[in-house]
């Protein structure tokens, strides 16, 4: 047995550093816009230590602007790890996703000052094509 370091979840781990540049940029993007369909966002959010609770009050902002879309649909915070955030998000096509982008949610992410004082990198957004899903809860 090999005593490997864990792997960061989410779709593209960011390589571990403790040179990170400061400022950063507050998103990276990656991912193709692909043909028209059902879309989706999953990005990767990672906290500076101690700012866990305000990575958690700007997903809430976040929410409070996506709840006021039209076009998002399913949409969740998640916590991988003690400072290790995601968002999944779905829309109905490209032009949904794109009003999300330039809507309140999208503000968040453009507010520098803020992302730099709370993510330890730049949040990576990832582009991606929904191919199916479950879109309701099973009855219990």
């Amino acid at each position: 047995m090999t005593d490997k370091p864990p792997r960061q979840p989410g779709p593209t781990p960011e390589p571990a550093t403790t040179d990170l540049a400061r400022p950063h940029r507050g998103v990276a993007v990656s991912g193709e816009d692909g043909q028209e369909g059902r879309k989706a966002f999953y990005i990767h959010i990672e906290a500076l230590p101690g700012k866990e609770q305000e990575v958690l009050r700007m997903l809430e902002d976040i929410l409070g602007c996506v709840r006021e879309e039209p076009a998002t649909g399913p949409w969740y915070a998640v916590q991988y790890a003690h400072r290790v955030f995601g968002i999944f998000e779905v829309f109905p096509d490209r032009a949904g996703r794109q009003a999300h982008v330039e809507g309140g949610g999208g503000d968040i992410f453009r507010d520098l000052r803020r992302m730099n004082a709370i993510l330890a990198r730049p949040a990576h957004v990832h582009r991606l094509d929904v191919l199916m899903g479950k879109e309701i809860f099973a009855r219990r």
